[in-house]
């Protein structure tokens, strides 16, 4: 089989990026519940431009003695005690997402998953906590380093909420729809794709094999 022309893994250092978002209880990573997470894998087209892919969500069970503030449920929509919401436990929500971008991983041939967030350090502290209390030992995450598209968005169209930032980049956006952990993780992902192709688009990017060589 020919290998394809470009590859993910030559893109990040050997990391394959995920979007991740959260829907949550408050803004304690510690304290309050993860209520819905949602991560948008990243693929390469055959031109070396990225695109989201698949997107794998869940909705979780607020953990044992989990703050929820009325404010976040009013903010999210979210009502933890519906059981059309078929949450699962924390162990277990994040357990089959972590499997899943494992697998996307090994397939690619990354070293690892680095997360991509619209302001990256809150989703990262809720996906982190929540790892270490359900002692979760395979976490596919970079513990530390993250893409953040609120400030590449800030660089690219000069405007740092994701609604806003996805209409300057010409991204649909439907407000009533946002607030939910599936579409603002597809919609990140979209941004995300938007900045990284028109930065390579405008020359910022040479894959290796198409750069000059250094006199």
């Amino acid at each position: 089989m020919t290998p394809p022309p470009f590859a993910i893994r030559d893109r990040f250092r050997g990391f394959l990026p995920v979007i991740v978002d959260v829907e949550t209880g408050g803004f304690n990573a510690s304290t309050d519940a993860l209520l819905e997470v949602a991560a948008t894998i990243v693929q390469i087209d055959d031109r070396g431009e990225l695109a989201p892919g698949e997107t794998v969500s869940f909705n979780v069970e607020p953990f044992e003695g989990a703050n929820i503030e009325a404010s976040a449920l009013e903010f999210t929509g979210i009502d933890p005690e519906n059981p059309l919401r078929a949450a699962l436990p924390e162990a277990i929500a994040l357990g089959e997402l972590f499997s899943r971008i494992r697998r996307e991983v090994r397939d690619t041939g990354c070293n690892r998953a680095i997360l991509v967030g619209h302001n990256a350090h809150f989703d990262a502290a809720f996906l982190n906590t929540a790892t270490l209390r359900c002692d979760i030992k395979r976490n596919p995450f970079h513990p530390f380093s993250h893409f953040d598209t609120a400030t590449l968005a800030g660089l690219a169209y000069g405007h740092n909420v994701l609604a806003q930032a996805c209409k300057r980049a010409g991204i649909e956006f439907n407000n009533s729809e946002a607030h939910s952990a599936a579409y603002d993780a597809e919609k990140t992902a979209e941004l995300f794709c938007r900045i990284v192709n028109q930065w390579q688009q405008l020359g910022g990017w040479k894959w290796p094999e198409f750069a000059e060589d250094p006199e």
